[in-house]
């Protein structure tokens, strides 16, 4: 089967793209704008794509096309769009094509405010060093897998399941079109604030995913959110978290460069488990996903010490950047108030005393909507510089889009030192003239950092290696 991917370098349907690629379709595409890590990506997949759109460029036979949502497509005047239709191709969303193709695996949705990537790549490495060939669908690029997205041989399907709405015509949460038969939720904070505008329009389609399960189906959440006790009263619900809780925990933490635990199960037993993973919301994700797979009967106490050892998470994850540099750069997925606040909580966690210097872009609506203004009042806490980048201008004219100035004088009026960036180029000049070598850097945002990721980390590495002092 022929399908084509308009949109294809977005997160989810460069993974739908994987799985089919596994499956032996023939995927092709197109989209604008796209960087690192995707772009890298789809070339070592070995799939054929474009950058630009251009109608006269469509091959010629297409069985299926998968058609992205994002701003950045202009679907309202796209050629591509226009003569796929012309054609009569028949076009799907990709939860929807998704959905469809995963109709008769065991499903296993993994929701939540944050965590759901890390906690799907760590899913995935988990039940492989178990032995299983799981399905998976992860909207990263995880680091211990090939792909972020593959058809497997095992009945299990792992899918990363987003709450965002599947598009303009469409308003329905992605994950309520994966038909669950398990369920993890990690956390639930008002987000995407441009489509969910109150905390209650945000919860209730958490709500509907959880009556989406059979009543004897596996259920497992995170012990700490108060909404999620609400919205599952009356269900049998598998509790996780770092306190003592009634379901599982942890004991015993002794954060490090490896960190360790004793994991407490709901019956006593203690699992001494390791990683190298930075921060305590890893430590929670570890916990989460072994109680679902224990809960399930997917893996024992030594396959689980295995994986949990040799997971390394999913790129833009805390995952460091540079070599040498005794000034190290860690990259942090940063698209919302509490994944931007854990990525700095963990630096500071494991990096006490140590100035942090954040470099910060607005990516996504929901930082730069004027309905998300007071995240600036505290995120930054702690931290001993920002650099900020401008917000990206598309989809601006569709919500209450805030300016670089915006931003700007809210983080300083909270304190925080703050110098507003024209782009990369500056960022760079800005670190070359201002770092020591004591700090630690955090680039975090979910866009493209004007390539930060790629040019600050060599340039740190030679001036702040040990061979050149």
């Amino acid at each position: 089967m022929r399908v084509y991917f308009l949109g294809i370098a977005g997160a989810g349907m460069s993974a739908l793209a994987s799985v089919l690629v596994s499956e032996g379709y023939e995927v092709t595409g197109s989209d604008a704008g796209v960087f690192p890590p995707v772009s890298h990506y789809l070339d070592r997949m070995g799939i054929a794509w474009r950058d630009g759109f251009d109608a006269a460029a469509l091959p010629a036979d297409i069985d299926a096309a998968v058609i992205g949502g994002s701003a950045k497509l202009d679907l309202a005047h796209n050629p591509e769009l226009a003569e796929l239709k012309r054609r009569g191709v028949p076009r799907y969303s990709f939860p929807a094509f998704l959905a469809h193709h995963t109709l008769d695996r065991d499903t296993i949705v993994i929701a939540g405010s944050f965590g759901k990537s890390t906690l799907t790549a760590l899913l995935a490495v988990l039940m492989r060093e178990a032995g299983r060939d799981p399905g998976y669908f992860i909207g990263a690029a995880p680091l211990d897998l090939d792909t972020n997205g593959h058809g497997g041989t095992d009945r299990a399907f792992l899918l990363e399941g987003d709450e965002y709405i599947v598009g303009a015509d469409d308003r329905r949460s992605k994950f309520l079109l994966y038909h669950p038969k398990s369920v993890l939720i990690s956390s639930l904070i008002h987000d995407h604030m441009n489509v969910f505008p109150t905390i209650a329009s945000y919860e209730a389609p958490f709500a509907a995913l959880i009556a989406l399960l059979a009543p004897d189906a596996p259920l497992v959440c995170a012990n700490a959110f108060k909404a999620l006790h609400r919205l599952t009263a009356g269900r049998t619900v598998t509790w996780y978290g770092l306190e003592r809780c009634d379901g599982y925990w942890t004991d015993n933490i002794e954060i490090g460069e490896i960190t360790r635990f004793d994991l407490v199960t709901p019956t006593g037993e203690r699992i001494a488990l390791e990683t190298g993973l930075l921060g305590l919301h890893n430590i929670e994700n570890i916990v989460g996903a072994t109680a679902l797979l224990l809960e399930r009967g997917d893996i024992d106490a030594a396959a689980l010490q295995r994986g949990v050892r040799k997971f390394r998470g999913v790129a833009r994850r805390l995952d460091k950047k540079t070599t040498a540099s005794r000034a190290p750069v860690y990259e942090g997925f940063g698209s919302s108030y509490e994944k931007a606040r854990s990525a700095i909580d963990a630096i500071a966690l494991h990096f006490p005393g140590r100035p942090m210097v954040v470099v910060f872009e607005p990516h996504t609506f929901s930082w730069r909507n004027a309905g998300a203004l007071a995240w600036y009042d505290t995120v930054f806490k702690g931290v001993a510089r920002v650099l900020l980048l401008p917000p990206p201008g598309h989809g601006a004219d569709g919500h209450a889009q805030l300016s670089q100035a915006d931003i700007l004088t809210r983080i300083a009026a909270a304190g925080v030192a703050v110098r507003a960036m024209a782009d990369g180029a500056a960022t760079l000049a800005d670190l070359d003239a201002g770092l020591t070598g004591d700090e630690v850097v955090l680039l975090l945002s979910s866009g493209p950092l004007d390539g930060l990721a790629e040019t600050l980390p060599p340039r740190l590495d030679a001036k702040f290696s040990p061979a050149t002092h």
